[in-house]
């Protein structure tokens, strides 16, 4: 019986877009300040694409970063996991791939909102244990400046833009980096409480004017704090039992960066102290999928991440959706921090 394939991570990047978004500068045109914004979300600033400035150009950044980290140019499938594609057709994926000079990979979009990225690694996964890839790139990348209404105060203030990248190369199960335990899950019923509601073929565009909070990004925050605290808790809990292990046996938790408060609760819930929590949101907001490979670009930039430390990965988006994972950290190239060189193309 030929020995079991993994999916090893075997490099990273991530990258930001040059306009920063401060919260002074969201006091001069909502109703909140500052310090309202920090008590309540833990956020201090955000990035936002500039003109004609779309969700592949900030994959394509992140995606060489990546592959430069991986020490290797190639890839025969490219993922990339987002709320905000170009289009609503085609799929991002495809051209990110051409614009790396991947052309004739597999290549193909996921969306699962902030749970993206981690579906996106089971996806990966899946690829490399099934012999279709011997090497992956998966992109979160967002651009919620586009479908944010910037009048809306509960959520200009918390999503920002940004992209993150992983390679993933064919390995052992028990080398560093090898990802697996995963644990996946979703609740349709609960896809109110974070929708974009026109748009597709549920409530399809119509010729005129669109009404305007339709084609916005909506969140009951409320219900949805209290979801996603329950739910990545469940399922963090469920990958370590996949493994065998418990929640002292890891050493950093990098959660979806939804706000602080949550990220600080789910840590609480597991019983985890507040320094291996691994997180960047004060400085980058809610970047959708792209929050968790950017936290990981952040850390590893930082050397907050270690060669040997267990690893968990969890998170939650609309869909309702939510998955975890495990990987022992490997030693990778250096990792370039993601506020550096942002606004133009890495080169």
């Amino acid at each position: 019986m030929p020995p079991a394939r993994a999916a090893v991570l075997c490099g990273l990047g991530g990258w930001l877009p040059s306009r920063v978004v401060t919260n002074e500068e969201l006091s001069r045109r909502l109703d909140t300040s500052d310090a309202w914004i920090r008590t309540r979300t833990g956020i201090t600033q955000r990035y936002a694409a500039g003109p004609g400035e779309a969700t592949s150009d900030l994959a394509v950044a992140a995606g060489r970063r990546a592959l430069r980290s991986a020490g290797a140019p190639e890839a025969d499938a490219v993922v990339v996991a987002t709320t905000t594609p170009d289009r609503s057709c085609p799929a991002t994926a495809p051209l990110v791939a051409d614009r790396l000079g991947l052309a004739g990979a597999c290549a193909f979009d996921v969306g699962a909102v902030c749970t993206g990225f981690v579906y996106g690694l089971a996806s990966a996964a899946g690829l490399i244990a099934a012999g279709v890839a011997e090497r992956v790139l998966l992109i979160g990348a967002d651009t919620y400046s586009t479908i944010v209404d910037p009048e809306d105060r509960a959520n200009a203030i918390i999503f920002g833009d940004g992209a993150g990248a992983v390679v993933l190369r064919a390995g052992s199960p028990t080398e560093p980096g090898a990802v697996g335990h995963f644990d996946l899950g979703s609740d349709g019923a609960g896809e109110e409480l974070i929708m974009v509601a026109a748009g597709g073929s549920r409530r399809r565009p119509a010729p005129g004017p669109a009404e305007r909070p339709d084609g916005y990004f909506a969140m009951r925050g409320k219900e949805v704090y209290r979801h996603a605290v329950t739910r990545m808790t469940a399922s963090a809990r469920a990958s370590l039992a996949l493994a065998g292990l418990k929640t002292d046996d890891i050493d950093r938790l990098v959660p979806h960066q939804a706000n602080a408060r949550i990220l600080r609760s789910v840590a609480q819930e597991l019983e985890l102290p507040p320094d291996r929590l691994v997180s960047n949101v004060a400085t980058v907001g809610n970047t959708g999928a792209a929050s968790v490979p950017l936290a990981l670009a952040d850390a590893a930039a930082r050397d907050g991440l270690r060669p040997g430390e267990r690893v968990l990965l969890t998170a939650f988006g609309g869909g309702l959706t939510w998955g975890s994972c495990l990987l022992t950290w490997p030693a990778l190239g250096p990792t370039i921090h993601p506020h550096d060189g942002g606004g133009t193309p890495a080169p």
